[in-house]
């Protein structure tokens, strides 16, 4: 019970373990990969907005596997984000869509629109 309770106010306990594990995963990896992927993984906190766990959870483990793909190959962080990082990272979490919390801001936006219209005199 206990338990329940307590995934009702935090979310799912398995996403919370899902997303240590691959943050460890982006943390050892050997530089310049693990400064890559954490930056970028900081920037998607903040562009992202994401609200769903599992969407949050599936991003952050596919950005582990890429830079876990890259350091096996030796790939250099240029040869994967471009000459523009902004645009690697927005068009990257781009691809995962989900619940973001702007969108219920403009959801709240739009009813209060049509509340007020309603309210106007005619």
């Amino acid at each position: 019970m206990a338990a329940k309770w307590f995934e009702v106010l935090t979310g799912p306990l398995e996403q919370k373990k899902q997303y240590r594990r691959d943050k460890a995963r982006i943390d050892a990896l050997p530089q310049p990969y693990r400064g890559a992927a954490q930056a970028l993984q900081r920037y998607f906190i903040y562009y992202g907005g994401i609200t769903d766990g599992d969407t949050t959870v599936t991003m952050l483990g596919d950005l582990a596997d890429l830079w876990e793909r890259a350091a096996a190959d030796g790939t250099p962080v240029r040869d994967i984000v471009g000459p523009d990082p902004v645009d690697f990272a927005e068009t990257f979490a781009a691809a995962y869509t989900g619940t973001r919390w702007i969108d219920k801001e403009r959801q709240r936006l739009i009813e209060s629109i049509d509340e007020a219209e309603r309210g106007e005199p005619e």
